[in-house]
């Protein structure tokens, strides 16, 4: 078996065993999903898959698309039991992440929408990482830290090294290892803040 497919596997089992726990944790109401994070998620990742395709990544875009089918997922789940929490700053971040979609649409050049699509992306995430400075216990931190070293991993399963296979898991990594150390951070002042 060539490496990169046995690499991709490894990436697309750790895309379910960082989200099963998650998707478990949104049911027992533990974790509060934000749902327009995780509609740009699922939007914004749709596009990133493709462009990972389209930019020759082969077997490499496998985790993706795992991980866009599981954004669905947690979407729906965050309609009915995510966190209602919404601040006129996330309907600031879910206007550009549209408008940078939107602009994909026009721009119609590869490397300007793999730029676009992992801004999207970013901005998505913004209204999540808000309601977790404030509430950092809301979020299943083992998700981030395997989606921290999954695409890390990722770029190792790559066919083709360019800016639209390369730049969606570099983004990734650094947003995912970022907000890990919120959360530890923000939970440590907050335990030590009850006392």
């Amino acid at each position: 078996m060539d490496y990169k497919i046995f690499i991709s596997i490894i990436a697309v089992i750790l895309t379910f065993v960082g989200y099963v726990p998650y998707i478990r944790d949104v049911i027992k109401k533990k974790t509060k999903p934000h749902a327009f994070t995780w509609f740009v998620f699922t939007l914004s990742g749709g596009v990133g898959y493709a462009l990972q395709v389209f930019g020759g990544a082969g077997v490499g875009s496998w985790a993706l698309l795992a991980a866009v089918i599981i954004c669905f997922v947690i979407f729906i789940l965050s309609l009915r039991i995510g966190d209602k929490d919404v601040a006129p700053s996330d309907f600031i971040f879910l206007f550009l992440a549209l408008v940078s979609l939107f602009l994909w649409l026009v721009v119609k050049q590869p490397v300007w929408s793999a730029i676009l699509a992992a801004a999207t992306e970013l901005l998505g995430f913004m209204p999540t990482i808000r309601k977790s400075w404030n509430n950092p216990h809301s979020e299943t931190l083992w998700t981030y830290e395997v989606a921290f070293f999954r695409h890390g991993l990722s770029i190792f399963a790559l066919q083709r090294f360019n800016i639209l296979t390369l730049l969606y898991p570099i983004a990734w990594t650094a947003a995912n290892l970022i907000f890990c150390i919120i959360l530890v951070v923000r939970r440590k002042i907050s335990k030590t803040a009850l006392f």
